[in-house]
């Protein structure tokens, strides 16, 4: 197979970081460090991106070794979300891997004397006719790469890649299991010192007065650091800081908190509320008479991360230099929130990332990094560590939105589908640092200065919407209209969750197609194939049927679901098969899944997104929800929000539809709306009621039962 062409221009990544030597380094020992701007936050990217490199510059992956994003040397990739990595970050890298092998080979050819036609690498080993050989690090002083990428370069094909495609052992796995400090819960730093914040415990109060006698008398207490309604401690040591919080809040006197909505009525605050409204898409055909509407709610609750282990970070300060340490997914985003609120230069202040417990979306762990920053102004140069404590991350960080979506179908006197209105009530899915003027970091809206706390806001469609991702059908119905309602209030703090939008999208509108089917007394799985045109999504919903077994015969107690979406309806391709048990509680007994990707560059790191995806959504559709009353947030403790436990994780089985010739798409996020939808219609097939709002409970079962009959 020949090589593709060379690209008109260069990938997105490398064209804002054209750089070679900022992406790609030889060093002396016979490695070669690269440099993504990209993170790992627990996807296994740093290892897809290692075979990406070795592929393209013919080295062994073991000589890899994977630099850690730092604004100080890093390129500027943004933020690590959207399942975009591999196509952003990969296409950047094996362009760049493709261009360094040349430059060396150009380099090899002049000192050698032989054409570079007919040069070959081999675990960078650089061999010519007559048993002529050099290597990159022989070279690394000759070729300077300090000079900006161009589009002469060809990548490999990919049937002259080999070690894309295969599976091998995350990079990353071996210090986790062999207890190294890679975490940066971990990672301790010379003289460190420990910090804490005192919040409150009423939802949008603020701290008015402050008597500091008690946390004064705390031993190993290093500074108390009052700035407006911004408060908090260094201590010598965690249990000092922590006792002189719990001394501190003593003397706290807060203003009145701001009422939070009814949780048991969020489709109707929702629905309530001044908003923005967008048409998000229409498709208009000749008129056919509707010989009945279908007209459905759904609605899913707010969703905390949840992370393992709470936000974390450390920050010292240098006379007017800061140097940060956080596990957020944005470098140079949470560098851009930092110099408005410290008031520095971008310059001046160096933010490095540290792997943390994962939580896919933006947590507090960019604001427990301005919390580190405020606070270490006080330890004389030495660095503080903070971290939030288990109430702290489930009251104060960051939700995944709540949304209503109602959903009108038309029928003909066939019920087949002629007009179809999709609308949705949330707020925006979006509040991440460094995209706008003001920053959207929680301490920025304490300090005495304070910045407004900004209202959340969706991407633009084309980026791939936020709470209007996947809202746009693939079937081809039609007749639709699409319509964001985004919310211009937000009593509960809101931003990036997992899939943004897509995950109520995807059920609402797969619950619906499947209700259809059912009126219609047509297969679930035909009727999907029927309405679709595009190949690869009619392939995995195939691919899918074929490895479940669809449809098994029918058992007392057991319901079999199906769902399917292509995530941002332009990335991969998922379909989800369920089968649950419906006894005394759902129970998911199984999952089978299909994915398609376009190449897989580490198939094993595809089979973990895909299940770790299924899992987690497994639990949101079970079990997690934000509780409040009408001033505090009430699930702040794992026994408020419990999540799936290991005894109720589902067997989950995956296929991999590989297409080494298509572009690679990102599949950490693919799973989780047709995993939702799958597991809803199969609480149908067991029950007979179908259930449209998240979690889905036994009490909210029994409530649909009772409305049924």
């Amino acid at each position: 197979m020949s090589a593709p062409p060379p690209d008109p221009k260069l990938p997105q990544s490398l064209a804002a970081n054209p750089r070679l030597s900022s992406w790609v380094r030889f060093t002396a020992e016979g490695r070669v460090a690269i440099s993504p701007g990209k993170v790992e936050i627990g996807q296994g990217i740093v290892t897809a991106l290692a075979q990406i490199a070795a592929d393209e510059l013919d080295v062994e992956i073991g000589r890899i070794e994977m630099i850690r994003a730092s604004t100080a040397a890093s390129p500027n990739e943004g933020v690590t979300s959207g399942s975009l990595s591999i196509q952003q970050s990969g296409r950047a890298l094996r362009h760049v891997c493709a261009e360094v092998r040349l430059c060396f080979l150009a380099a090899a050819s002049e000192r050698l004397g032989v054409d570079p036609a007919l040069l070959g690498v081999e675990d960078g080993m650089i061999y010519g006719p007559g048993n002529v050989a050099t290597s990159y690090w022989e070279l690394a002083g000759d070729v300077s790469l300090d000079h900006d990428a161009t589009t002469g370069a060809v990548v490999k094909s990919a049937a002259a890649r080999s070690v894309a495609g295969h599976s091998i052992h995350r990079v990353d796995i071996p210090d986790k299991v062999f207890a190294r400090p890679r975490f940066i819960h971990d990672h301790a730093l010379p003289e460190l010192v420990h910090g804490r914040a005192l919040r409150p415990n009423v939802s949008g109060a603020r701290l008015i007065g402050l008597d500091e006698e008690r946390a004064r008398s705390v031993s190993g207490l290093v500074a108390i650091v009052r700035d407006g309604g911004f408060a908090g401690v260094v201590a010598d040591s965690e249990a000092a800081a922590e006792a002189a919080l719990k001394a501190l809040r003593k003397g706290a006197t807060w203003s009145p908190g701001e009422p939070l909505p009814d949780e048991n009525d969020l489709a109707g605050f929702l629905r309530r509320q001044p908003i923005e409204t967008t048409i998000i898409d229409t498709r208009t055909a000749a008129a056919t008479k509707a010989a009945r509407t279908l007209r459905r709610q759904y609605t899913r609750p707010y969703i905390a991360h949840a992370s393992i282990a709470p936000s974390c970070a450390m920050a010292r300060w240098d006379g007017d230099r800061v140097h940060v340490w956080t596990h957020s997914q944005g470098v140079y985003l949470l560098r851009a929130d930092l110099a408005i609120v410290l008031k520095l230069p971008a310059e001046n202040i160096v933010v490095e990332h540290m792997e943390g417990a994962g939580c896919y979306g933006h947590n507090a762990a960019d604001d427990v990094a301005l919390d580190a920053a405020l606070l270490a102004r006080a330890a004389s140069g030495r660095p503080v560590r903070v971290q939030w404590s288990r109430h702290d991350e489930m009251f104060h960080a960051p939700f995944g939105a709540a949304m209503a979506i109602e959903i009108e179908a038309d029928l003909d006197a066939d019920n087949e589908i002629v007009g179809w209105r999709h609308a949705i009530w949330s707020n925006g899915h979006t509040a991440r640092p460094g995209r706008a003027a003001q920053p959207a970091l929680l301490a920025a809206s304490e300090i005495a200065n304070p910045y407004p706390r900004l209202i959340s806001t969706n991407p633009p469609p084309a980026n791939g919407g936020g709470g209007d991702r996947n809202s746009v059908p693939l079937y081809d119905f039609p007749d639709w209209t699409i319509t964001s309602h985004r919310l211009l209030t937000m009593p509960v703090r809101t931003s990036a969750l997992r899939t943004l939008g897509a995950q109520g999208n995807v059920f609402a509108i797969e619950s619906l197609l499947d209700e259809i089917a059912v009126l219609r007394g047509e297969d679930p799985i035909a009727f999907r194939l029927r309405h679709l045109r595009d190949e690869r999504a009619r392939e995995v919903i195939r691919a899918v049927a074929r490895r479940a077994g669809w449809k098994p015969q029918k058992q007392s107690g057991i319901g079999y679901g199906v769902g399917f979406a292509r995530y941002k309806n332009t990335g991969a391709y998922c379909a989800a098969i369920a089968e649950i048990e419906g006894a005394d509680d759902i129970r998911v007994r199984r999952l089978t899944l299909a994915i398609d990707v376009g190449e897989a560059i580490n198939p094993d790191g595809v089979i973990n997104q895909i299940e770790g995806g299924a899992i987690q959504a497994t639990s949101w559709v079970l079990k997690e929800r934000v509780r409040f009353d009408p001033t505090h947030i009430t699930s702040t403790s794992w026994a408020d929000y419990p999540i799936l436990s290991f005894s109720e994780v589902p067997a989950v089985d995956v296929e991999i539809i590989q297409r080494p010739d298509i572009e690679p798409a990102g599949a950490g996020e693919a799973a989780h709306g047709p995993v939702t939808a799958a597991i809803a219609n199969a609480v149908h097939d067991c029950l007979g009621v179908r259930a449209r709002d998240l979690p889905i409970t036994r009490d909210r079962i029994i409530a649909a039962m009772e409305l049924a009959s």
